[in-house]
């Protein structure tokens, strides 16, 4: 599958100017600075601000912010990666958190401003290879996870047994994904695996799609970070290979050499893909389409994405297709 530059882009952003002027002043006291201009960033689905602002004095930093009441599970989400922030290793390829502004009504990040783009998608080899790369430099930097001073969280994997309870829910699964539904017994049985493959002692994104990948000249640097949850060190790797599908590209044969897989069971791999197919998807089925609280955008990535990861499962496991 092929994607355009906005394909990972939601469409409830909302530009500098229509925050409220407190909020904007609380941001500008984090910086110290008044904003003479900003610019909304593509990437990412989160409703609010999601823009890169320049000083009165030449500084730039990027800052994203919610309203609390519109959107309290986003703000929820910003208050979590404010704590991940806090505790990420001195030189991890993650941007640098400057302040947060926290009036209760609204919640703000302010990091700083990094000069990089999205991969583009379909995913080019050279760009690919180098994020691959700097994967391994990530896992190794977050062995053994920091202490976070939150609640820890849930991995953003499995839903097949939710799936599986929802005759509404799967009457949509059998038109988004019809080979999902013939083998569900399959997925479910790998879903029963899954407390023990997510053991481990490395601090995961827990998000890592193209989306959540800044590319520089000199870096590669992974953003947002409000699911990160502590697990086995190819966890993201694995997630990041699932988006690979879309670009009509098998990522069996990175797997096979990447250092992060090597010695790792083939069956705990099933797992971590039918897993993140399911958490997709059992979000897709679960949206109703025909609400206008419903975002058409991500659902669209969600099973473009989910479906990728099917596609994967299968060429590992060559005759049962899962589309």
């Amino acid at each position: 599958m092929t994607t355009d530059d906005n394909a990972f882009t939601g469409s409830r952003r909302r530009p500098w100017h229509a925050l409220p002027s407190p909020v904007r002043a609380g941001i500008e006291g984090v910086l110290g600075g008044r904003v003479v201009a900003a610019r909304s960033q593509p990437g990412g689905f989160s409703d609010g601000l999601a823009a890169r602002l320049e000083l009165a004095d030449g500084r730039r930093a990027f800052a994203k912010a919610v309203d609390t009441v519109a959107a309290p599970g986003v703000a929820a989400f910003h208050r979590r990666e404010v704590a991940v922030n806090e505790v990420l290793p001195y030189g991890a390829p993650v941007p640098e958190l400057l302040g947060a502004y926290d009036d209760q009504g609204w919640v703000a990040l302010v990091f700083e401003d990094v000069e990089g783009a999205l991969p583009v998608q379909p995913w080019r080899e050279e760009e690919l290879e180098r994020v691959l790369d700097a994967l391994t430099d990530l896992a190794e930097r977050l062995t053994p996870a920091p202490g976070l001073n939150s609640p820890d969280v849930s991995a953003r994997l499995g839903g097949w047994a939710r799936l599986a309870g929802s005759g509404r829910s799967l009457a949509k699964l059998d038109v988004v994904a019809p080979g999902a539904a013939r083998e569900l017994d399959r997925h479910l049985a790998l879903e029963a695996l899954l407390p023990e493959v997510l053991v481990g002692e490395t601090l995961t994104h827990g998000d890592l799609y193209p989306f959540n990948v800044l590319l520089t000249e000199e870096r590669v640097v992974v953003v947002d970070w409000p699911h990160a949850w502590t697990g086995p060190a190819y966890a993201d790797l694995v997630m990041l290979l699932g988006s690979v599908a879309m670009s009509g590209i098998d990522p069996e044969p990175y797997a096979a050499r990447h250092p992060l897989l090597s010695g790792v069971d083939p069956v705990a791999v099933d797992v971590l893909i039918s897993a993140q197919a399911g958490f997709l998807l059992a979000a897709v089925c679960s949206m109703d389409s025909a609400d206008p609280g419903t975002d058409p955008r991500l659902e669209r990535a969600m099973t473009a994405l989910g479906l990728a990861s099917l596609r994967w499962l299968s060429l590992r496991r060559p005759g049962r297709s899962g589309r």
